[in-house]
């Protein structure tokens, strides 16, 4: 382990189209939008820009298109410190999303479209294997193709690195595959659909992860937004709170600087549970400003907000 650094973080790159309107559209129905904004976006990529923020050496793995969007990942990339291990190819359009915003309660309900992340094969993770396996810490998501997914987190169990699934957006998932993760980090919706558990609190979200463990996931965090996470394994079983940064603004990217968060202080060697209270103390300050990648925050301000 102590030859291993860094993060490798398989996902997705999308630029996000983000409405906000006084309340969500029913089907057939038009609003007058309240705002627009162009920004990047992405699970992986926002994890990976969380990350890189708060100051740890990462690669991310993904596909883009040879396109504007693809020259605004490379961007935003370059400015959180994150090394791209990324295919470009030209006749593929890189991924997009549409982010709509609840102004009056600040909820969000979001569309994605992979676009050329969406041909991310075994054989891309394999070409990376290098990146992959040099690193303590991996992690992934459910957007890009999991059979990818699949092999990005063997690669990396057999290295001897940490890993980490965020299954989301959620997928029915077989032993195997959860078996390879030493930590899955649903959020509540999530958890109950992995699972089946009803999902509406704690206990819920504590039954849910004893569901995971018993598939084969060594820890599991079950992020409850205001109410903070549950830590669950084989030993322990608490919620770390969630910290009070002020108005909430925005929930979109929460759960990536969380994820980004808590891979960083592992991959720094912290105990698990402190890893967990330095992801939320992340996830809580990018709620109080918008966007998703735009809302990481930097080192400095969550040593303050831990302080």
């Amino acid at each position: 382990m102590s030859e291993l650094s860094g993060i490798a973080i398989l996902g997705v790159f999308v630029a996000d189209t983000t409405y906000r309107t006084a309340r969500l559209p029913a089907w057939g129905e038009t609003l007058l939008g309240a705002g627009f904004v162009l920004g990047p976006g992405g699970k992986g990529s926002n994890q990976a820009v969380a990350a890189g923020r708060l100051g740890a050496e990462v690669r991310f793995l993904s596909r883009l298109g040879a396109d504007a969007f693809g020259e605004m990942a490379q961007a935003v990339w370059r400015e959180a410190g994150v090394t791209p291990c990324v295919e470009t190819v030209a006749d593929e359009a890189t991924g997009a999303a549409c982010i709509l915003v609840d102004d009056a309660r600040g909820e969000n309900a979001i569309i994605i479209s992979p676009g050329a992340a969406a041909g991310i094969t075994p054989a891309l993770i394999e070409a990376r294997r290098a990146d992959i396996a040099r690193s303590r810490v991996v992690m992934t998501q459910l957007e890009q193709p999991l059979d990818a997914a699949r092999r990005f987190l063997e690669i990396g169990r057999a290295a001897g690195a940490v890993t980490i699934l965020n299954p989301a957006p959620a997928a029915q998932l077989d032993a195997a595959l959860i078996g390879l993760c030493d930590y899955v980090t649903p959020n509540e919706t999530e958890a109950e659909m992995l699972t089946g558990v009803p999902v509406s609190g704690v206990e819920g979200a504590r039954e849910a992860a004893e569901v995971l463990l018993r598939r084969g996931a060594k820890a599991v965090i079950v992020t409850l937004g205001a109410a903070g996470a549950l830590y669950h394994d084989a030993d322990a079983s608490l919620v770390v709170p969630a910290f009070e940064p002020g108005a909430v603004v925005e929930t979109t990217g929460a759960g990536d600087a969380f994820n980004g968060a808590f891979a960083t202080a592992l991959a720094e060697g912290a105990e698990p549970v402190d890893a967990v209270r330095f992801g939320c103390a992340a996830a809580a300050l990018s709620v109080s400003r918008p966007g998703a990648a735009a809302s990481m925050p930097r080192r400095a301000e969550v040593e303050r907000l831990l302080a």
